[in-house]
């Protein structure tokens, strides 16, 4: 493999790159855990009012789960317009989808106004979240991960990751403020809107700092090369980004997917199924539950550019490799501290949880995109992580509750938790480590043992 040959960009550029992405994937992710939490807390009672209270949930996180099926669409179709027209521009697309989605579910009217259009409706809306996150994370992470210093890619790369704690953190936390300042009927009633209309105005904050920013220098200088290659006449015709994904990095994009299963399902469970198992089985308050998961975000937002660091020092992964095992080991002690019903034990629960998944999420920007050749890279980092999205963290939440429903106990839920990891200790075992790779290189090696000469023949027609 070679070693990281691209230049640093000056500090103050990489830094306002770095801002741009993390700015954007905050408000992406603010829009789409506001609605899991509103899911778990008040859309079964507006949209599903006719539900048991424990089906209503269901049904609730089932339209949560739609968002996560439209994710492979987004990121087929981002992913095929970032490789080939640039990652700025499809990023600018992914957040005003998403903003405007969230800003629309703000203003729709609920069950009791229209019947069942309703929830029609909110799943419309939540298919376009969907869709529009699905573009927005190989983007975002390929934006910093392409202009960062080499050297650093892992701790550079990790900061658009804290968007997703930041995004929770700011979601759960205008809910609890909520929560605490208004009464039940009131939050019901035109409070749950609130969080929501707001997205409208970061949203308009998100793109100001966006467009400010500049392509990816390693994907210009692709982009260059395979224009001159398409002015020769006898030049090949260029393949399409996800037929060289399918063709060259199959194994990349599997390993992708494994290494997303532990991840995506104990976030899901540790941050959204919280909040049904914590209420109806712990007894714990709804202000409860909230206060705990935004203390533990915030401790969450802070620990991923460590864990980040450590990926350039030891490897992705090694890191990687400690977080999957430790959320495996954990699952048993999580719930059985949130059994005791202790505000305490409840932060504890979710906090070391959180730092465990950070140790799997914070390498996993930079090792996904080392995996890909720079014109094909936003689909592949793109498909292998949210393909996986639909089969771990969609029915994570569904999952869980049916658990609960059915066996009344945690148990069933901490080995659902268990199996994820081993799958994707599996994963990430099988894989090559990535951090000495140059992402300006043209071909990548696709898999074990594969022939580095014969990838960069095949790959010369498509980077």
């Amino acid at each position: 493999m070679s070693s990281p040959a691209t230049a640093p960009p000056p500090p103050a550029s990489l830094k306002r790159i770095v801002a741009a992405s993390l700015i954007g994937t905050t408000i992406e992710w603010y829009d789409f855990f506001l609605y899991g939490s509103a899911a778990a807390l008040v859309f079964n009672k507006l949209f599903f009012p006719d539900s048991d209270p424990l089906v209503g949930t269901l049904l609730s996180f089932l339209t949560y789960a739609v968002g996560f099926a439209a994710r492979p669409l987004g990121a087929l179709v981002f992913g095929h317009y970032g490789d080939r027209l640039g990652r700025k521009k499809l990023l600018v697309l992914s957040l005003l989808l998403m903003g405007g989605a969230t800003f629309a579910i703000g203003l729709l009217p609920t069950h009791a106004s229209i019947g069942s259009a309703a929830p029609v409706l909110l799943t419309v809306l939540r298919l376009v979240q969907g869709f529009a996150l699905g573009g927005e994370w190989g983007g975002a992470v390929l934006l910093v991960s392409e202009h960062g210093d080499a050297r650093r890619r892992g701790f550079w790369a990790s900061w658009p990751q804290t968007g997703a704690p930041a995004g929770q953190l700011l979601a759960t936390g205008v809910l609890s403020l909520l929560t605490a300042l208004l009464s039940d009927a009131a939050f019901g009633s035109w409070g749950w809107r609130v969080p929501f209309l707001l997205s409208g105005v970061l949203v308009i904050v998100g793109l100001w700092i966006r467009l400010s920013v500049d392509e990816s220098p390693v994907f210009k200088q692709a982009l260059a090369q395979a224009e001159a290659r398409r002015a020769d006449v006898a030049a090949e015709a260029e393949k399409l980004p996800l037929v060289s994904v399918l063709r060259h990095h199959w194994r990349d994009v599997l390993v992708a997917m494994g290494a997303r299963m532990a991840e995506n399902i104990s976030y899901y469970v540790i941050t959204a199924f919280i909040l049904v198992y914590a209420t109806t089985s712990a007894g714990v308050s709804k202000q409860t539950a909230l206060n705990a998961v935004l203390i533990a975000s915030a401790v969450h937002f802070a620990v991923i550019p460590a864990w980040g660091a450590l990926s350039d020092r030891i490897g992705r992964r090694p890191v990687y490799l400690m977080g999957a095992v430790g959320v495996g080991l954990w699952m048993f002690p999580f719930f059985s501290l949130i059994d005791t019903g202790g505000f305490g034990n409840l932060i504890l629960a979710v906090t070391v949880g959180l730092v465990l998944h950070g140790a799997m999420y914070a390498p996993q920007a930079a090792f996904f995109t080392e995996m890909f050749a720079t014109r094909m890279r936003y689909s592949g980092a793109s498909i292998g992580a949210q393909f996986a999205s639909v089969a771990a963290g969609a029915p994570a939440p569904l999952i869980a509750t049916a658990l609960l429903s059915d066996y009344g106990s945690s148990t069933p839920i901490a080995l659902y938790v268990i199996a994820a990891a081993v799958l994707t200790v599996i994963a990430v075992a099988a894989a090559e480590e990535t951090r000495h790779r140059d992402l300006a290189d043209v071909a990548l090696p696709t898999g074990p043992g594969a022939d580095r000469t014969t990838a960069a023949a095949q790959d010369a027609r498509t980077t």
